[in-house]
């Protein structure tokens, strides 16, 4: 597979060379620290989005809040841009290198730092796994409700940069509703403390703006979660439905009911097949959709909200209902889920996961304008996704090493995010804009939406040396971008991040 190179600038050259700056950084830390031989950056050439590498210039692995901030005041006072990594799962290429830049590793920040079970919260450093938290509280019968489906892998730190979901979005929120503080190092160094232990703090709510903020405002290096209660009982039904429509039309009409699944999970028939084969666990392959809904609380209201739930999807043309027997076979339910993205390797050498989000009564539409689209590009595309709140995961199917249907996959990719905003949704629900999205944004905001973004931006960080190229497009790139005649507006950034 050829992958796509690029270089992004953020127009400002840094002050010192390659071999001054790797022997100032040693000064900060040990040796093996510091890395900038060309083998040992290879692994920090990309994030998950792999169709798009970039060596980067020197990588630093710092282990304390003072190393990164010795760092990132030598970067800021040598104008070197600083990209912060976690543990490289994201899907939208955000912590992609820049040519002249130093990406600031987090993998050595693994501590729980503390647990208060009466405050029902805990303390952790970015680099620890999303899992890792609620395995670390389990015993005191709480847990930590975002759950990505990289959850094994991906980092907190990364989790805040994103403002990462899960199956438990629904119900439980996404990360920014499931964090109560969060402490950066600015720029210039300085360490800042956004939110508070109680509910509420005053001022601006600058905690929710680094939420989702993709390592643009400052570098992540500790954060305070809240933690919920395991409840009493967890109970999947599956439905099977012979019409993706269908199983589109029932997610609405579950929610139009007043009741609101812990999770609620759609996958298409080619999601299902890959699955089962990969995973095993029993979901009926005949099925053009299924849907996974959770219900949780105490045994009185999940025994009636089953029972709600089953009617539901018999009314809305489910041709099968059951619910798990037992946790086991919950759990493999889930599994089967979570399995879904690794599994499309079973159905082609490639995929392209994309990520819009879309009100959920558009749901039928948009599917059915997606079905459209997959004849029109002639590439298949598997539908996995957090059906509740809209938020869409198609994943496109493609051999990138068939001369031009990357290029097709990725025009296929963009015309599905317009399809998010022409029925009033968004071009990303979890994933970031990162690189990867960065020309929808001209379709999302116009340029006076777009110049407040760079003000907000400004105001953390003014030499724009944080992951620069990333997220939000600059007005002028906009205005040449809507000049671009309509067949050549889904070009990658190998063509345009000149102006990034």
């Amino acid at each position: 597979m050829e992958n796509k190179q690029f270089s992004i600038t953020n127009g400002t050259e840094p002050a010192l060379d390659k071999n001054k700056l790797v022997s100032r950084l040693r000064a900060i830390l040990p040796r093996d620290a510091v890395l900038y031989e060309e083998e040992d950056l290879r692994p920090y050439e990309c994030d998950a989005l792999s169709a798009y590498r970039k060596l980067p210039m020197i990588v630093v692995l710092p282990s304390t809040i003072e190393q990164v901030q010795t760092i990132m005041r030598l970067c800021f006072q040598e104008k070197v841009p600083v990209i912060a990594r976690g543990a490289g799962t994201g899907l939208s290429g955000g912590v992609t290198p820049i040519g002249a830049g130093v990406v600031l590793s987090l993998a050595k920040f693994m501590s729980i730092l503390n647990i208060d079970p009466l405050a029902r919260t805990a303390v952790v450093q970015p680099g620890v796994r999303n899992l890792a938290i609620s395995q670390a509280v389990a015993a005191h019968g709480l847990y930590y409700a975002p759950d990505p489906s990289s959850q094994i892998a991906c980092t907190i730190g990364g989790n805040v940069a994103e403002n990462s979901g899960g199956v438990h979005c629904l119900k439980y929120g996404l990360t920014v509703h499931n964090v109560r503080k969060v402490k950066i190092v600015s720029m210039e160094g300085e360490l800042i403390t956004l939110g508070s232990d109680a509910l509420d703090s005053s001022g601006y709510d600058l905690l929710a703006l680094i939420n989702g903020s993709e390592g643009m405002l400052g570098v992540v290096v500790e954060v305070t979660v809240k933690l919920i209660p395991i409840p009493a009982r967890a109970q999947v039904v599956l439905a099977a439905f012979d019409d993706v429509v269908n199983a589109g039309t029932a997610v609405g009409n579950i929610i139009g009911a007043g009741i609101i699944p812990a999770g609620l999970e759609m996958m298409d028939k080619l999601a299902i097949q890959a699955a089962e084969d990969f995973a095993q666990v029993g979901y009926p392959t005949d099925a053009e959709a299924i849907l996974l809904c959770e219900l949780d609380g105490t045994n009185e209201e999940v025994s009636e909200q089953i029972l709600v739930v089953c009617e539901i999807m018999k009314r809305s043309g489910a041709t099968d209902v059951r619910s798990a027997r037992d946790e086991a076979e919950r759990e493999a339910f889930w599994k089967g889920r979570k399995a879904a993205f690794p599994a499309m390797g079973r159905l082609a050498p490639d995929y392209y996961c994309m990520d819009g989000t879309i009100p959920r009564k558009h749901l039928p539409y948009v599917l059915r304008r997606m079905a459209e689209l997959s004849i029109e590009y002639e590439l298949r595309v598997a539908n996995v996704f957090h059906a509740g709140d809209g938020n869409l995961h198609p994943l496109i199917l493609y051999d990138a090493n068939v001369s031009g249907e990357l290029e097709r996959t990725e025009a296929f990719g963009g015309k599905i995010l317009e399809l998010c905003i022409e029925v009033g949704g968004s071009i990303t629900g979890e994933h970031g804009v990162g690189i990867e999205k960065l020309e929808q944004m001209h379709l999302q905001f116009n340029d006076e939406e777009l110049v407040q973004f760079h003000a907000v931006k400004h105001a953390f960080d003014p030499m724009g040396l944080l992951n620069p190229g990333k997220a939000v497009p600059t007005p002028k790139r906009c205005s040449e971008y809507r000049q671009l005649p309509m067949k050549g507006k889904n070009k990658s950034l190998q063509n345009s991040d000149q102006h990034a």
